[in-house]
């Protein structure tokens, strides 16, 4: 039995709800140990670690142009991107921690994955056509395309890069937790491990490389959740009645087991948070990037439906997972250390997945479940390296320093250079956070996407009137409310800074800074009457075109 092994993993991954903010308001991970080794863990690991790294080795040979590099020169299919985006949006909290609140929680569980799951209608109807139509390398190209190159590409490059940072944070922190325990190795060596292979990915093999690691994790997380599902679902019989009659007998809500709970206690963080979840995911920067990597918008659409059902079919396993958990790892004392059963579930936090897996193939499937983990963390690290690099290198580097005069040949080596940057400073931060609280970074990089990047990027969709100081005034608002008031908030005035109440009563900065970011940006558009907002509005009708068509947007190499 390894469930002593699960139970220290559990607090390495503790870290890592970046898709489950509520859950990883734990304290800092100092109980973490070196375990002995889990070698079918091992094994699987090194096996995909092979795979990837000759994955790169081809993609590398591929990887002549920016076009290469930035979106695979456009040559990806709409079915291999959606599994492409599925593996970059679907962390390891997404089968860790929301098989543990399904577990603990519930339906409220099942409600916070709709919070996710509703993002996906808004790109596919609002923003995925159009998004590859007038868009090249990144969202800044959309958001600018008719406003000042210089202020607004700043503007977004700095976005994206606080989304990046603090999301690299919480990936790496998970990482190096895990590698410690599977290898026994020293937490910042684990770390240093992490960060090289996501740079070897990001620089030599680009999105190409990037895309085929998070199509491979996609298949593995949803051979290895399935599963686990399935062996755990065949013991009622496959009966969602007997399961659910079962559970609510010994959980300690009983019937409320699937009566809407706590998660609506406080309506307001409910709200904020539903829509941090909703429209954060339409201002990712790593998922945005994902659009032009497909030839035409057709593609692009298709990719945001595969994605869509991938992403709805993933949770309902983990709603089947979490079910089956309350019976047969809640029942049964050989999973935990130590306390009673007393008739009712006990123990379990955020490893429940890992002791569902344990129960139902043993060993085999722990290990397999393991190196999905870590599969899952790489992934998503390289998708977000190559999104910081890509503001970087073309945003700024190429529109704004160089005025879109830059060598092609230069601009390839500034994003290396940038990956290479990332990855050190994500490997610093990973050894600086090690022991902190890191709930506030996820509820931040949600709250700047939904602030500062999607109220700028729809409006310059879909609203004529947007001028660049309207840009200016909404972005850099949206930013700065959405970070002052997670500081302000319990999650770090009081858990990290150490003061006794917070200023800002609630944990979800959404509700309050996207409405302030819309608000800035319509107000100050329509305000400036200077002859460039004119220039800019008229200029709309080019893009409309542009949007509708796809005349003029890049077109894909062929591969």
């Amino acid at each position: 039995m390894n469930s002593k092994f699960v139970s220290r993993f559990g607090a390495g991954l503790l870290s890592l709800a970046v898709s489950a903010p509520v859950l990883a308001a734990g304290p800092a991970m100092d109980a973490t140990q070196k375990q002995p080794l889990n070698l079918h863990a091992i094994a699987m690991f090194f096996v995909f670690v092979l795979l990837t790294l000759g994955i790169t080795y081809w993609a590398a040979s591929r990887t002549k142009s920016a076009s290469d590099f930035y979106t695979a020169g456009g040559g990806i299919t709409g079915f291999q991107n959606g599994l492409a985006i599925a593996g970059d949006y679907m962390s390891a909290a997404t089968l860790l921690g929301l098989t543990a609140m399904m577990y603990m929680q519930g339906v409220d569980a099942y409600i916070y994955m709709l919070s996710f799951f509703v993002g996906w209608p808004i790109i596919l109807f609002l923003m995925a056509e159009r998004l590859r139509n007038l868009g090249k390398f990144t969202f800044a190209d959309i958001t600018a395309y008719r406003l000042n190159q210089g202020k607004v590409r700043t503007m977004a490059a700095v976005s994206s890069l606080t989304v990046v940072c603090f999301y690299l944070v919480a990936q790496m922190v998970g990482a190096g937790q895990l590698i410690k325990l599977l290898f026994g190795l020293d937490y910042n060596i684990a770390l240093v491990v992490v960060g090289a292979l996501m740079m070897v990915y990001v620089t030599f093999g680009g999105m190409v490389a990037t895309t085929w690691v998070q199509i491979i994790k996609a298949c593995m997380l949803l051979i290895g959740g399935t599963a686990v599902g399935v062996l755990a679902f065949s013991q009622f019989g496959f009966s969602f009645d007997e399961l659910t009659s079962r559970a609510m007998e010994v959980h300690k809500l009983g019937q409320k087991l699937l009566n809407p709970g706590s998660l609506l206690a406080d309506p307001i963080t409910a709200i904020s948070l539903g829509l941090g979840l909703m429209f954060g995911t339409a201002g990712l920067p790593h998922i945005l990037m994902r659009f032009f990597t497909v030839t035409d918008a057709k593609e692009a659409r298709k990719s945001v439906l595969y994605a869509s059902g991938i992403v709805a079919y993933f949770f309902n396993v983990i709603a089947i997972m979490g079910l089956c958990a309350i019976l047969i790892v809640g029942q049964n004392p050989e999973f935990f250390e130590g306390g009673e059963i007393g008739g009712k579930v006990i123990g379990g936090g955020n490893m429940i997945a890992m002791h569902l897996a344990n129960a139902v193939g043993g060993n085999l499937l722990l290990g397999f479940l393991s190196a999905v983990a870590f599969a899952t963390i790489l992934a998503v690290v390289a998708g977000l390296a190559l999104a910081g690099a890509s503001a970087i290198s073309h945003d700024i580097y190429s529109r704004v320093i160089m005025k879109g005069k830059a060598d092609e040949a230069k601009e390839l080596r500034v994003s290396k250079f940038a990956t290479i940057g990332l990855g050190v400073v994500a490997i610093l931060l990973g050894m600086a956070f090690e022991k902190m609280n890191i709930a506030f970074m996820v509820a931040l990089a949600f709250g700047v996407a939904a602030s500062a990047n999607f109220p700028v990027l729809i409006l310059s969709m879909y609203w004529k009137g947007l001028t660049t100081k309207g840009a200016m005034a909404g972005g850099y608002l949206g930013l700065f409310s959405a970070v002052t008031f997670v500081v302000l908030s319990k999650s770090v005035w009081v858990d990290v800074l150490g003061f006794a109440s917070p200023i800002f009563p609630y944990t979800q900065p959404a509700l309050f800074s996207m409405p302030l970011a819309f608000l800035a940006t319509i107000l100050v558009s329509k305000m400036d009457n200077s002859a460039e907002a004119k220039a800019e509005i008229e200029a709309f009708e080019d893009q409309y075109v542009r949007a509708q068509t796809g005349v003029g947007a890049a077109t894909a190499a062929s591969h």
